[in-house]
């Protein structure tokens, strides 16, 4: 084993680098089926986009159950034995899980391949661990603003390539992204090093790591536990973009895969624009506190408005608006990091990523079931429309708002001190 697979690299651009490249190669593998799904499952169950949605919504859930009991796992083991190796066997999975989905002749070896990629999908939860270990408080907004960034990144090229691809043969675009993890695991294996030093590490504690001890844990943590819950249903609600969206663009727009895939890049664009450029920017204009509340309540005005999207160049023009509402998740990840000791990031990380995949466990079903339900309703009804899971996402996102500010009204003293400690420490 090379050098830096034994022994943590110091801190530094480099290492950050390294994390950041492999988030965008991840992202890239992920973003490159999201068009497919509706023609995979065309050509598996010979249902039409306005039926087999409701399998995509079965397939999400599947995920997430894997995922919801494994994150918290995962984060506790690179807590103990470092961030690299969790990372890796992550993305190893994920060519696998690939792989599979890409030979499946079934919806039951579909199904087991989700539930394999959801057990060891843990890149972006353990990323963010690493980043936590390679900034300085200061700088965390930004760095989670760029790790942002390096997702949309993925989702810039990765629909375009499976929407073309995709043409070709809608199983096609599973094999090349399998591809893409196995050089991802290749660059970490040679390249990737530690981030997490042996004096900040901790030993394994199982009923700590199970998502219910996490979640325990950290409820004795109000000012945290708050912040939890607000992410939890923000989840719910941003679950309608991969859930549904590649399905209710065929619905509602009569896309193709390339025209879903193109949609899909756009949204990657104004997520990199947007959490590239505006959102370290924002956190320190505005503290990450009014950073947070910027970005819910502009996800949940675009989300109302992509409810009334009755043409494509409307959704193009609301993604450009809503774009900006990037800046939520990196503000939450720089308040909750700053309120958990450095030998708890990992558990930290795998406790929100946790309580993301618990509400993805019914989510996705939710979101796929009611734009199955509306949309298979007769033209004339007055109910019939393709943008009610939007319209749902919008009141969930709104309901958000409520728990964000029990935990900035808690965590305003304490968020208050830190800033000024950092910056003292900063002159």
């Amino acid at each position: 084993m090379t050098e830096a697979a034994s022994s943590p690299a110091k801190p530094g651009k480099n290492a950050f680098l390294f994390v950041v490249v492999a988030v965008i190669l991840n992202m890239l593998s992920f973003g490159i089926i999201m068009p497919v799904m509706p023609a995979l499952l065309l050509d598996i169950t010979g249902l039409a986009a306005e039926q087999s949605v409701s399998y995509g919504g079965w397939l999400s859930m599947t995920f997430a159950i894997a995922n919801f009991f494994m994150m918290p796992i995962l984060g506790g083991l690179s807590d103990r034995y470092g961030r690299r190796p969790v990372l890796l066997a992550s993305i190893a999975m994920l060519g696998i899980d690939l792989l599979i989905m890409g030979l499946a002749p079934t919806l039951a070896v579909l199904f087991i391949g989700r539930f394999l990629g959801g057990m060891f999908s843990a890149t972006y939860s353990v990323a963010n661990a690493y980043i936590a270990d390679v900034t300085e408080p200061e700088d965390r907004g930004r760095a989670f603003g760029i790790m942002g960034a390096a997702f949309g990144i993925g989702f810039i090229l990765g629909p375009v390539f499976g929407g073309l691809l995709g043409e070709i043969n809608p199983r096609l675009p599973f094999f090349v992204a399998a591809g893409i993890a196995g050089l991802n695991f290749l660059y970490g294996w040679f390249i990737l090093p530690e981030s997490l030093r042996e004096e900040d590490r901790r030993d394994f504690d199982i009923v700590r790591a199970n998502p219910f001890g996490a979640m325990v844990h950290f409820s004795k943590v109000p000012r945290v536990a708050w912040f939890i819950i607000a992410i939890g249903l923000y989840q719910i609600a941003h679950a309608v973009y991969p859930s549904t969206w590649n399905f209710h663009g065929e619905i509602r727009y009569d896309w193709s895969e390339f025209e879903i895939g193109l949609s899909l890049a756009f949204v990657g664009v104004g997520s990199a624009l947007g959490q590239g450029l505006l959102t370290g920017y924002l956190i320190k204009r505005m503290g990450p506190m009014r950073a947070a509340l910027f970005g819910f309540s502009s996800n949940a005005i675009a989300l109302f408005l992509f409810s009334l999207a009755g043409a494509p160049w409307m959704a193009y023009a609301i993604i450009a608006v809503s774009s900006v509402g990037g800046v939520a998740m990196p503000a939450i990840n720089t308040i909750t990091s700053t309120l958990t000791p450095r030998n708890e990031q990992g558990e930290l990380q795998g406790a929100q990523a946790s309580m993301m995949a618990f509400t993805l466990i019914f989510s996705p079903v939710l979101m796929t079931q009611t734009l199955k339900y509306f949309a298979n309703l007769p033209e004339s009804d007055p109910l019939h429309t393709g943008g009610a899971a939007f319209f749902l996402a919008g009141l969930i996102t709104t309901l958000s708002l409520v728990p964000l500010f029990v935990g900035i009204g808690i965590n305003r003293r304490a968020i208050a001190r830190a800033a000024a400690a950092e910056t003292t420490a900063a002159e």
